[in-house]
């Protein structure tokens, strides 16, 4: 056994990469940048174990991926690392950035190696540029720039961090014990992703895959007297609704169902359970652009989406165009992208006797194309 737990950390809010998706959801071919570096520090080392900490609604997705160990991140990356220091129980832990994503596996390999050489052990890069401090130059051959991975004694690492200090590193913590920081040789392959310019800066990430990935929804709500209609985000004029716990709009509930069911996010009832008084009577196009928010945040675009509503009653044809507006505006697509059909059941069961509504739905979604951002 190696005797080395792997922490990777990604709780960051990502403001600095100015985009829709979080940085560590961008893809690299079919593959979320988290998972790919994941996966490489597993197959360039054996770990005992591989903790990624991240935000509690990202882990509820990344549970999908990988059967890692997750722990939810603090408000800063000093209190994510004692978080998953928690979990830790080996003698070494390495511990890097999710957005330190093309390290080198000579890089890693170099750095454990080295682990009886201090407590802490450090990839460096040497300052090749003139530097100052204030108005008086310094001596470049005394500064180097600090990377990550760093390995650590566990026990050290969980030491230094119990102070309120904020620690920019884990080897200013080792180091502000009085132990030894080892350096070993770093790479400019290692560089971080902050900005979307980084990206041109990282060679081993490619393009996000060209696939489409689709998602099917079914809904079903019956009528209740007095109470206002609206399907796909539109009232219909009629002197009955749905029944409930928010405005019922069964087509949108069943669109929310089938773009979670692209996106692998669960379903509606996760995500805005009926047993939450906030969501009684919720207004469902607010549902729907949480919905379309979180999955842009979390690397996709939406392609298309087509509806099938069967319902004896109320006709639903005047309505049909200001449904295709309503529901392009809150997707953000073109309204040619939203097709919606109408269909009675025949006067067969619920529907067919005027007691209800069923919606379908197909959803499909595309990779963030980061490159044309």
């Amino acid at each position: 056994m190696s005797k080395t737990t792997l922490i990777l950390l990604g709780a960051g809010s990502s403001t600095r990469f100015e985009t829709n998706v979080k940085k560590q959801w961008i893809y690299t071919g079919d593959t979320p940048l988290w998972l790919y570096v994941a996966e490489h520090f597993e197959a360039s080392a054996k770990f005992d174990q591989i903790i990624i900490v991240s935000t509690q609604e990202e882990i509820s997705l990344m549970k999908h991926f990988a059967s890692y160990i997750y722990v939810e991140g603090g408000n800063s990356r000093q209190a994510s690392l004692k978080n998953a220091l928690q979990e830790v129980t080996s003698e070494h832990v390495l511990v890097s950035d999710i957005a330190r994503c093309c390290v080198p596996s000579n890089m890693i390999q170099r750095i454990l190696a080295a682990k009886e050489t201090g407590s802490c052990i450090v990839p460096v890069l040497p300052v090749t540029d003139t530097l100052y401090l204030d108005n008086t130059p310094i001596d470049r051959d005394q500064v180097k720039i600090i990377q990550t991975p760093q390995l650590s004694v566990t026990g050290m690492l969980k030491k230094a961090l119990e102070t309120e200090t904020i620690f920019t590193d884990d080897s200013s913590a080792i180091a502000s014990l009085g132990e030894k920081v080892h350096f070993v040789e770093g790479s400019v392959d290692a560089h971080k992703l902050t900005t979307i310019e980084d990206l041109k800066k990282l060679p081993c990430i490619k393009a996000p895959s060209s696939k489409t990935i689709t998602g099917f929804g079914i809904d079903i709500h019956p009528f209740e007297k007095n109470k206002e209609m609206f399907l796909c985000g539109v009232k219909i004029d009629v002197d009955y609704g749905f029944k409930a716990h928010s405005d019922g709009d069964v087509a949108i509930h069943a669109l929310i169902d089938a773009l979670l069911g692209a996106a692998g996010m669960g379903d509606i009832g996760e995500l805005y359970p009926d047993t939450e008084e906030k969501y009684a009577g919720a207004d469902s196009k607010v549902l729907l652009q949480d919905t379309v928010k979180r999955i842009r945040s979390f690397g996709y675009d939406i392609g298309n989406i087509d509806l099938t509503i069967m319902a004896e009653a109320p006709k639903l044809l005047p309505y049909k165009e200001s449904m295709r507006t309503t529901l392009a505006s809150v997707l953000g697509i073109r309204k040619n992208f939203v097709n919606i059909k109408a269909t009675t059941a025949e006067k067969l069961g619920f529907v067919g006797r005027k007691e209800g509504v069923t919606v379908h739905a197909i959803a499909n979604l595309t990779y963030l194309n980061w490159k044309n951002i």
